[in-house]
């Protein structure tokens, strides 16, 4: 006889409610417009340079200032979301990101518009680790549901990763180069109405003893290590920007060098012993955390890199025009939205460290492909190429995101966003700099070796991304569904 009383089954409760769907969707506008000034700024480049008289060097910076800043503060903005809310702090940022497109889309002149560029960044910084919080923090009661909500928003991403050469093209065709910050305005506008309305405006909870105790005590600010990770981070890339337009053995290219190392390890040292430090060194001390951290700055760096040195190769060795660029960049972008989607429910079924060595592998081999590519090789040639690099990062982003979201606790979940994407940004700033060095004075012929170096050393740091990956402990596939179980990283004092 059977018994008369028997578990139900757990679907409905793994369910996407309307509520939560409402948040995805808004946390996500934050990491689309954030992404939307990476590729569609790309597009315009060409234009920009004419219009506004900018070397190559000019044009890195402007594509270098939003990421930079985006990479310098984002652990402030972390650590103020754990302060004051991360709603707040995402509210905030889409105000500053709005005014700051405005500002871009004004500027009469180079220098003006990089310092326009370091403002988004700034908005953005605010935006995106508070955006994950949410999203964290919306999942908290069924964590199954987390890979899941983290593939859509990351998904969302790759939407506007896809959109922006076309979008840009379509807009620079149409209204010139200013209209594609102009852009962001009604986006801004529009997820800002969403947050007031659908983010809750206070989380109530207490996980365990030590979170309400963190949650009691406000986080401290630490202005001095912010400003030795802004003064560090700005120093370096500055160098690796400015190494080919002065030379490397100019004087200012060593004191920046030597500046980045001096307040790096000052940075560490602030760290480790500050009571209250934005950045745990207790994170970096876990395997898998700092294993996931170094894979997204390879991810990010080989991507960022290889989209600012294609967008020079399409228009100055190929001679297309904005929006036949940003046309041929479609399979490049486009291949994010169902990797994205399908890394998910791969997470779900396999853990996360077989996506992550997969999609590696996967992007590595696009990167290989281009090796041989120059100014006559038929665009249909490419297309594998385009094809493989997005489809393994959008397998790998999404693991690599719930590996760092489940080695913390609740409390810290904005700070390791920040970290993590911290170190992305920042990896994706060196990125251009170093890749955008490798073609010269902008020259076809030197955009062309510079795309072939680019290719060849993007494909050997997908290579150690994945072993990277390899190196993290074994997840079971229920990893990211439960909340993990000790030994788990615990950084409250």
């Amino acid at each position: 006889m059977k018994p008369a009383h028997t578990t139900p089954p757990a679907a409905p409760h793994v369910r996407f409610t309307p509520a939560l769907a409402r948040i995805v969707g808004t946390v996500s506008v934050g990491f689309v417009v954030t992404q939307l000034d990476v590729t569609i700024v790309n597009i315009a480049l060409v234009r920009i340079a004419t219009d506004l008289h900018a070397n190559v060097a000019r044009l890195q910076w402007i594509v270098d200032a939003y990421t930079l800043a985006f990479a310098v503060l984002m652990l402030s903005g972390g650590v103020l979301g754990d302060r004051y809310g991360a709603r707040r702090m995402y509210a905030v940022g889409l105000v500053v990101f709005a005014l700051a497109s405005l500002a871009c889309g004004l500027a009469p002149n180079p220098a003006l518009l990089i310092g326009a560029r370091a403002l988004q960044g700034a908005g953005a910084a605010a935006m995106l680790p508070n955006s994950l919080a949410l999203l964290n923090e919306a999942c908290r009661h069924e964590r199954s549901l987390r890979p899941r909500a983290v593939g859509f928003w990351t998904a969302a991403g790759a939407i506007s990763i896809a959109a922006g050469p076309v979008a840009g093209g379509l807009l620079i065709a149409a209204f010139g180069w200013r209209s594609i910050f102009l852009v962001n305005l009604p986006l801004c506008a529009a997820g800002l109405a969403a947050t007031l309305a659908w983010v809750p405006a206070k989380q109530k909870h207490a996980d365990t003893a030590a979170n309400a105790a963190s949650a009691q005590r406000p986080r401290s600010l630490d202005v001095r290590g912010q400003l030795l990770a802004v003064i560090a981070l700005t120093a370096f890339t500055g160098a690796v920007i400015e190494w080919r337009p002065l030379g490397f053995t100019h004087w200012a290219i060593w004191g920046g060098l030597l500046l980045a190392v001096f307040a790096g390890v000052a940075f560490v040292a602030q760290e480790a012993r500050t009571a209250d430090p934005m950045l745990p060194l207790a994170m970096l001390r876990n395997r898998t955390f700092s294993a996931a951290v170094l894979f997204g700055i390879c991810v990010n760096l080989t991507y960022y890199g290889t989209v600012f040195v294609l967008a020079l190769f399409l228009q100055h060795a190929r001679g297309l025009t904005p929006l036949q660029a940003g046309l041929a960049f479609i399979p490049l972008t486009g291949g994010f939205l169902i990797s994205n989607i399908a890394s998910g429910h791969l997470v779900s079924r396999f853990g996360t460290r077989l996506p992550m060595i997969g999609g590696a592998l996967v992007a590595g081999l696009g990167y290989a492909l281009l090796i041989p590519v120059d100014a006559g090789t038929p665009l249909v040639a490419m297309l594998a190429a385009f094809l493989l690099i997005p489809s393994g990062m959008g397998l790998a982003v999404p693991a690599m995101t719930t590996t760092v979201l489940s080695s913390v606790e609740p409390a810290r979940a904005g700070t390791a966003s920040a970290l993590l994407n911290t170190a992305r940004q920042a990896g994706g700033a060196v990125g251009v700099a170093a890749f955008g060095a490798l073609t010269g004075g902008g020259a076809a012929a030197e955009v062309t070796g510079g795309l072939h170096a680019d290719a060849g050393i993007s494909g050997a740091l997908l290579l150690i991304a994945a072993c990277l990956a390899w190196t993290m402990r074994a997840d079971s596939p229920h990893c990211a569904q439960a909340a993990p179980a000790e030994p788990r990283l615990k950084t409250s004092r």
